[in-house]
């Protein structure tokens, strides 16, 4: 029971954080969808489809950071300080060239961005006013992103809620005062939430820095390892992080494909889609807190070469990870009349808006186990090329390919084409129950 208890209270206190912050990261959509909504079908329409930038871009800040938080854990467990700097500065320097090349392509071509999600010209234009400014956002993002995922390597997630928590207050404030106009300034609408995010980033950055030189934790991004990188260890976190980056840029870009999808089925469907998108990542908050603490706890163990206590750990995030899924799916339904009233939509979109929120509630329960065994058990051993071949084909060969034929060449009812889109998490729960029992992501891999 000593065991049993010891175990659950680290849980406890990692996921508390991460969860708390996954919540304020989706506050912080879900004030532009609110705000935006109260303005109009096609501004909420236009936010959702500028932000799938932002969305491809966190992706591959992800897949950087989760690819390192492999490597980082093990060395934590091993207590190898100067290695984690080094994979830091590794991480830094890719993250942050990424998101000044986002900005650059937003900023020049932000029109023919959005003609990939959608051909609605008063979506796309309303996009661009978007675009033109939340592009300044993406190289602020990707060092905060990156830095504060690595302190979670290393079993420092607080400071996560803190910084995003006060964004979020930040976000909430000036979106109000801007969207609608108020304390004497003019209604700026989409500009107005744009702002806002930006607002809401520097402040993010601002905090992150205080934190770093006046707590200064055991590890910290140094500046000589971003310049002059150990060549070992790029070699290594490239074979561990090139399959994460690429699995969670299929997976996105596969969203992105499904958004592209939605976005052809009319503005109504594109409204309720985003509302749904986000109470899915409402419903997710613990789950993804769940996948991130097996990752961490897991490689951490592993790192000191407990590997009974590491499978014994898979087998209960397996089981926490299955929790959470139906305890997502009851909250998904337990606020769906609150959601539909909320929103004030009429007509087909308010039909829409109801029948895809069921049909979500059934879907994170597959997400939430699926997470926890590809981002969180299989990763933190290493076995990071198993959920790329695993997206690739179960998104681009299976649900993707399956909804466009369903939607443009047999005109199927646009429930139909939904109930494909959200295939593919059904599909991947037997593989990734196979993969978990062979065990191979048992495995040191530091040197």
């Amino acid at each position: 029971m000593t065991k049993k208890d010891s175990f659950y209270r680290r849980v406890f206190v990692l996921v508390l954080p991460m969860a708390l912050q996954n919540l304020i990261n989706v506050g912080v959509s879900a004030t532009d969808v609110i705000m935006l909504g109260r303005v109009g079908e096609k501004v909420l329409s236009g936010c959702s489809m500028g932000g799938q930038v932002f969305w491809i871009l966190s992706l591959f800040l992800f897949g950087s950071t989760s690819g390192a938080s492999v490597l980082i854990a093990q060395y934590w467990g091993k207590k190898n300080l100067e290695a984690i700097e080094k994979i830091m500065g590794i991480v830094v320097l890719l993250t942050m060239s990424i998101g000044l090349l986002f900005m650059a392509v937003s900023l020049l071509i932000p029109d023919k961005l959005m003609l990939l999600f959608t051909n609605d010209a008063e979506i796309i234009e309303q996009a661009v006013l978007y675009l033109r400014i939340v592009a300044y956002t993406y190289p602020l993002s990707a060092f905060t992103m990156a830095y504060l995922n690595m302190l979670k390597s290393i079993e420092r997630v607080a400071v996560s809620t803190v910084v995003y928590g006060s964004s979020l207050l930040v976000n909430i404030l000036v979106n109000a005062v801007l969207i609608f106009g108020l304390m004497g300034v003019p209604a700026m609408g989409i500009q107005g939430a744009a702002i806002g995010t930006l607002t809401a980033r520097l402040v993010e950055l601002g905090i992150l820095i205080f934190y770093v030189n006046q707590y200064n934790p055991e590890v910290r991004v140094k500046w000589k390892y971003v310049i002059h990188t150990d060549a070992v260890l790029w070699k290594d976190f490239f074979y561990f992080a090139s399959p994460v980056i690429l699995n969670e840029v299929l997976w996105g870009a596969g969203y992105s494909a499904n958004t592209a999808i939605v976005g052809r089925l009319g503005s109504g469907v594109v409204a309720a889609n985003s509302v749904v998108q986000v109470t899915r990542q409402l419903s997710m908050v613990v789950g993804f807190g769940i996948a991130s603490s097996a990752a961490i706890m897991i490689g951490k163990a592993i790192g000191e070469g407990r590997k009974d206590v590491a499978e014994d750990y898979g087998r209960k995030f397996t089981i926490l990870g299955l929790l959470c899924g139906i305890g997502g799916a009851a909250v998904i339904l337990l606020l769906r009349p609150v959601i539909v009233w909320g929103m004030g939509f009429t007509g087909e979109t308010e039909r829409y808006l109801n029948l895809f929120l069921c049909m979500m509630s059934a879907y994170v329960i597959g997400q939430s186990v699926n997470s926890t065994w590809v981002v969180g058990v299989f990763r933190s051993g290493g076995d990071t090329r198993f959920g790329m071949i695993l997206d690739m084909t179960t998104m681009w060969f299976g649900s993707i390919i399956v909804s466009a034929l369903a939607a443009f060449v047999f005109h199927c009812p646009i429930p139909v084409v939904y109930a494909f889109l959200l295939s593919d998490e059904f599909i991947k729960v037997p593989f990734c129950l196979w993969r978990y029992r062979k065990k191979v992501w048992l495995r040191d891999v530091t040197r």
